[in-house]
């Protein structure tokens, strides 16, 4: 039930991607007015990813994803309504955007506090890679490429919100079935944590974050890596899909499809295996060369190139995202996953927003291929950097996860 649930609502976050880009368009908005949809949605995860994870190490973690669902199903549905009046406007966007991404903030900290609650240390790096295989097969695959089909076939592009919305609805029905977790094994202190202050809990895992130079130097790569690469690919990437290739919806949607399938290849491969014994300098490794790829798709106007690169940056991304999440699961404590994945989304995606917002400005004065340069070669060159900064291999030595 809980990972029929998660199939869903990952759907319904990829077929939003193409269609919010395209009621925008629909809606008279550029590039600028993109950016701000977008940003708002960066805004609203940012903003409840924090809370979301203090939350999820207090409460039930089955009632939180049932209620973000139904947030994900009012909102959306709201945008479907809308269209069907004919009276979207930019702010009504935004606006929704701000709740899914909110939603988002809650979500994955309850998510990934339950699966070792459910779930033995072996099993966990075949469940996130089963987890990133499906992510990206219907987030960046399946859903982009179902919505633009559907925005092509529908008058309006709003209408297929009706298609998202439906998707999140069974999800919620799906998540009121499911049963609570088992208790876990966590010492008394832990198990009362409503009686300790949101602070102490706050200072507890940026402790720990810290102290834990693996994590410390991982989350701020992964801040540097959002802030030039997330902008081009969420804002620019459709617009020049449009004017090099052609306005059809159904030329975007593919290749977001593209960098899906590679995302779920990636997923494949890293969990039929066993854990990489030098697990930080691979996964490190891995996201660095990945990124070069995407100098391919802001110099060329060939198509299967375009889809070839984007498939090598999903590869990457999803290889390294699967032996990062393992490792949050068995070298984080159990009793502070939830705050410590809530940091992880915090402090890796904390200027997201500035990305979005500023890639469509930038683009008016920059160049787009020099922009899309610097978001293949700037996390490259950082990758060699935090290996050596964080003594990635020292550690992993010391700390072997062999099952």
């Amino acid at each position: 039930m809980l990972f029929s649930a998660v199939v869903l609502s990952i759907f319904g976050a990829g077929m939003w991607a193409v269609v919010m880009v395209y009621t925008v368009i629909d809606s008279g908005g550029g590039p600028v007015e993109l950016s701000l949809v977008a940003a708002c949605n960066a805004v609203g995860l940012l903003a409840c990813a924090i809370p979301g994870g203090i939350v999820a190490d207090r409460v039930s973690r089955r009632l939180i994803l049932r209620l973000v669902e139904l947030v994900n199903v009012t909102a959306v549905t709201s945008v479907a309504v809308a269209g069907a009046l004919g009276v979207v406007t930019v702010p009504h966007l935004a606006l929704v955007a701000f709740a899914l991404g909110a939603g988002a903030g809650f979500f994955f900290p309850a998510y990934s506090a339950i699966l070792p609650r459910i779930l033995p240390p072996a099993q966990l790096l075949a469940a996130n890679g089963l987890e990133g295989a499906i992510r990206p097969a219907l987030q960046q695959a399946a859903g982009p490429a179902v919505a633009g089909v559907v925005v092509a076939a529908v008058v309006a592009p709003a209408h297929a919100a009706w298609v998202i919305a439906a998707a999140h609805a069974v999800a919620l029905v799906l998540l009121i079935f499911v049963r609570p977790e088992p208790a876990t094994d966590a010492p008394p202190e832990h198990e009362a944590s409503t009686s300790r202050s949101v602070f102490h809990d706050l200072r507890e895992a940026v402790s720990f974050t810290v102290r834990t130079p693996w994590l410390l130097w991982t989350l701020l790569y992964a801040t540097i890596w959002v802030l030039v690469w997330m902008g081009p690919e969420e804002v620019l990437l459709p617009f020049i899909t449009r004017e090099r290739i052609g306005d059809d919806p159904r030329w975007f949607g593919f290749l977001l499809a593209a960098y899906g399938l590679g995302g779920v290849l990636g997923s494949v491969v890293v969990s039929s295996f066993r854990l990489p014994r030098r697990y930080l300098t691979v996964m490190i490794a891995v996201w660095g060369f990945s990124t070069l790829p995407f100098i391919v798709v802001g110099l060329t106007d060939v198509y299967w190139l375009m889809v070839a690169a984007l498939f090598a940056v999903g590869f990457g991304f999803s290889y390294g995202n699967v032996i990062w999440g393992t490792l949050l699961q068995r070298r984080v404590p159990t009793q502070m996953l939830g705050r410590i994945s809530s940091l992880d989304f915090f402090v890796s995606l904390a200027l997201m927003p500035v990305s979005m917002a500023l890639a469509g400005p930038l683009a008016e004065v920059v160049p787009i291929p020099v922009i899309f340069l610097a978001a293949g070669v700037v996390p490259f060159v950082l990758s060699f950097l935090v290996i050596w900064i964080a003594r990635m291999p020292r550690d992993e030595i010391a700390h072997p996860l062999g099952d």
